[in-house]
């Protein structure tokens, strides 16, 4: 018998796997499959960053901000919660923040105002942007097997910085991560995604665009950008497309963590957080052990580049705490 990964080897897997996707997609980040293919066939190797180990972005710090307010605040957490969170560690944060998102951008510029939850996230123009997407996950770790709490509390931080299908992209990726830290099939993880988002959404028609197309190789990315791309947009963080083409890409890997993390990244866009979420989705499924050693080991502690509050953190030290808080 085949030993099932704990809820701790799947927290750990969950994190490191969206680290790695974040890592490995971030030179690819804003590129068209042509491109990458041009400059590296297929894309596998995590970049080593200034100290060593692999760098990687916004993506992961948020993740790990996140897993900090959930070990403080837990299923208590509030909006009112993250948003004095927000004014405690990024609003004294001199000169331009690093790497920063859309919507955190319009988040803090609204903090600055004066404004409050929810105008924080309706008052700025990039309330459809992938930033609660790209930190989603922790939220599904920590209500693992509860994909309706997962999603609630992916709402609750959505509000200080989201509106409208920003908000149920992170919604979607945090209840599928719930439900892949049960061990679920691809396909089980991903309809619960499709469940946390209204059936008449912009968000849920590009899922549903992408799942009918995951699972054939064959031309995945151009099929998949004639679906869900909105190619006249100059930006490519958009939520629906961002949550959609990782789905896709967790569904075509089958759910193992290199082969959906790679497909990822070979879409393009949003490459770094398209592959963030995919990883998350496969390591919670398959767990610490599923993560590519090579991988893990480049994995090393946040630098803080864009969160000066999370340098030092180690996603699986926050991995353990989630499942300790819980």
């Amino acid at each position: 018998m085949i030993e099932q990964p704990t809820l701790r080897d799947r927290a750990r897997g969950c994190l490191l796997g969206l680290a790695a996707g974040d890592a490995l997609g971030r030179p690819a980040e804003n590129l068209t499959p042509e491109e990458i293919t041009r400059r590296w066939g297929r894309l596998t190797e995590l970049e080593p960053g200034p100290d060593g180990t692999a760098a990687g972005t916004d993506d992961t710090e948020y993740a790990i901000f996140v897993g900090m307010l959930l070990e403080t605040y837990g299923s208590a957490l509030t909006s009112a919660d993250v948003a004095r969170t927000y004014r405690e560690q990024l609003l004294p944060i001199a000169g331009p923040m690093k790497g920063a998102g859309f919507s955190e951008l319009g988040t803090i510029e609204a903090l600055r105002r004066g404004l409050e939850p929810p105008m924080t996230g309706l008052s700025h123009r990039h309330g459809w942007s992938d930033g609660l997407a790209m930190r989603a996950a922790p939220y599904g770790v920590f209500a693992a097997g509860d994909p309706d709490e997962a999603a609630r509390l992916a709402a609750v931080d959505g509000a200080v910085s989201q509106s409208g299908e920003g908000a149920h992209g992170g919604r979607a990726v945090a209840a599928a991560v719930a439900v892949a830290m049960t061990g679920a099939a691809p396909w089980d993880v991903v309809s619960a995604g499709l469940d946390a988002v209204p059936a008449d959404s912009w968000t849920a028609r590009s899922l549903g665009a992408a799942i009918r197309i995951a699972g054939t190789r064959e031309d995945l990315a151009r099929r998949l950008h004639d679906a869900v791309v909105t190619r006249h947009y100059p930006w490519t963080d958009l939520a629906p497309e961002a949550v959609a083409l990782a789905f896709a890409a967790y569904l075509t890997g089958g759910g193992d963590v290199e082969d959906s993390v790679v497909t990822a990244v070979s879409l393009g866009r949003d490459a770094d957080t398209t592959a963030a979420i995919a990883g998350a989705l496969a390591g919670a499924g398959r767990g610490e052990g599923g993560v590519p050693g090579r991988w893990a080991r480049a994995i090393g502690p946040a630098l803080g580049t864009c969160l000066p509050s999370v340098a030092g953190r180690d996603v699986r030290d926050v991995a353990d705490a989630l499942t300790r808080r819980r």
